[in-house]
């Protein structure tokens, strides 16, 4: 337990949310630093805020129909029109309005009842916590055809002197090109660690590969460990207080080769 009142569920929620003031957040990230049943939990939130933000985005970015501007709802209202806006012809935005308020819903309840599931399970050690945020991220983003980084590989310093900056620790990329994966860019992330940075490679036949990396708290240097849940695979080590996890749509026998290049060339960079 930290100094001061106890940490709670909602502020873990608020701490995936971005909400909570400096101070608290220290107070979260040192509580989730020796919890990792609570770490867990904060992390399937994140996975599943991430995924929801994904997906409700086409619909954010939607402009806002002219019969629901704020003085055309005013002007209808004084007329006796407000009825107008629910009619079926005008239930279109309402109905995906309604849809998205669902799903935030959805997800906050399905954040709540990640509790129950976790409680009695065994404690995370802070290399699977690394993997599932990993894979998390890459479940939401990989899939993204349009735009699955924010800078891409011709800003390569550029990207990398803003994640290091935010991750305040040097951080590289490998060039994985002798393997046939050539480097598209990178973004940064959430975790309920703190940032992380994930950058994204893809081959000729336009699979994908990620590579998260943040700062490790606890187990700094760790050997290389495959996983795998569902279809994702995923090779995760550590080396002098960073932590490393590659993942994508393969078992993670075939991205160990991979992996063991990574982290060659990451040590003589850094």
């Amino acid at each position: 337990m930290t100094a001061g009142r106890p940490i709670t569920e909602e502020d873990l929620h608020a701490y995936v949310d971005g909400a909570l003031d400096a101070r608290r957040q220290v107070e979260v990230e040192e509580y989730l630093s020796t919890h990792a049943d609570a770490a867990h939990r904060v992390a399937a939130y994140a996975g599943q805020r991430a995924t929801l933000r994904a997906a409700l985005a086409p619909i954010a970015e939607e402009p806002v129909p002219d019969r629901l501007n704020l003085a055309h709802l005013i002007e209808a209202r004084r007329h006796g029109r407000t009825r107008s806006w629910l009619s079926p012809a005008g239930a279109g935005p309402w109905r995906s309005m309604a849809a998205a308020i669902a799903l935030v819903l959805v997800g906050g309840v399905g954040g709540w009842s990640m509790h129950g599931m976790t409680a009695g399970r065994a404690p995370m050690t802070p290399v699977a916590m690394l993997t599932q945020e990993a894979m998390d991220n890459y479940r939401v983003y990989a899939a993204d055809r349009t735009r699955p980084v924010e800078m891409p590989a011709s800003d390569q310093e550029q990207l990398l002197q803003w994640v290091s900056q935010r991750l305040d620790r040097k951080v590289a990329v490998p060039d994985l090109s002798a393997a046939g994966y050539r480097f598209m860019g990178g973004r940064l992330v959430a975790t309920p660690h703190g940032p992380g940075a994930m950058f994204f490679y893809d081959d000729s036949a336009g699979n994908r590969i990620a590579m998260l990396v943040r700062p490790m708290k606890l187990d700094g240097d760790a050997p290389m460990t495959e996983h795998r849940k569902d279809a994702v695979g995923g090779v995760t080590w550590a080396n002098s207080g960073l932590g490393y996890s590659l993942v994508a749509d393969a078992p993670p026998q075939a991205l160990h080769p991979l992996a063991d290049e990574a982290r060659r060339q990451l040590r003589a960079k850094i």
